[in-house]
């Protein structure tokens, strides 16, 4: 029989969980922010927020490893620890992705070209709702194994069928952006730039859905 973890300890790891998943969260609202910036001229201001990401990025790294650090041995775990893990992984993944995404923005002086500039803001818009996400799914995800109920599975299944749609739309229209940059730079360099930087873009997503995706093995009977 497992036992409930806040029966045995005074932190639980979803607590840790659930602070580097509004971590992320918060990262997701300064990368819309700079990324936006790349389609303009701000550079000093677009420096500043990538300092404050990498700032956020370093605190969430030591609640990771807290994480990591603290599991508790044995059976005591309410769910699988590999299962646990990996979702820590795909979690943390979204931050790495972000940091590669405003390294990438921050290499060529110029921004992002006007003829595809609107797409890619919509495909980082469509980006950001599924990492918002995470942390709600955190957060019902530490109701529901304490009692277990069948009503918090099922809103699980549907926040977490909510994050796949909305990497589905990012999926589509990082697809369609290739499609136009190729169709409308004509610089060499410029292309493999900007198609390098999307799929980086879109990488934040599909991990926001890989993490979705371990929890919902962590919440199957």
């Amino acid at each position: 029989m497992r036992l409930l973890l806040s029966s045995l300890f005074h932190t639980s790891p979803f607590e840790n969980l659930q602070k580097h998943a509004d971590m992320v969260r918060d990262c997701a609202k300064l990368f819309r922010e700079a990324a936006l910036m790349r389609t303009g001229e701000e550079p000093a201001k677009f420096e500043e927020i990538t300092d404050k990401v990498a700032h956020l990025e370093s605190r969430a790294d030591a609640v990771k490893r807290n994480i990591r650090n603290h599991l508790p041995r044995g059976v005591l775990m309410p769910v699988d620890k590999f299962q646990f893990l990996q979702y820590v992984r795909e979690q943390d993944k979204v931050l790495d992705e972000v940091e590669e995404a405003l390294l990438w923005l921050s290499l060529r002086s110029e921004p992002i070209p006007e003829a595809v500039a609107a797409d890619f803001k919509d495909l980082v818009e469509a980006v950001i709702p599924p990492i918002e996400k995470l942390s709600d799914l955190v957060a019902m995800a530490t109701d529901f194994f304490k009692s277990r109920t069948e009503g918090q599975r099922t809103r699980m299944k549907s926040l977490i069928q909510d994050i796949r749609q909305h990497e589905n739309e990012a999926d589509f229209l990082e697809h369609e952006l290739k499609v136009k940059i190729f169709q409308e730079i004509d610089d060499a360099l410029a292309v493999f730039h900007l198609v390098r930087l999307v799929e980086i873009v879109g990488h934040i997503a599909d991990h926001a859905e890989n993490a979705s995706d371990r929890m919902r093995a962590m919440i199957a009977r």
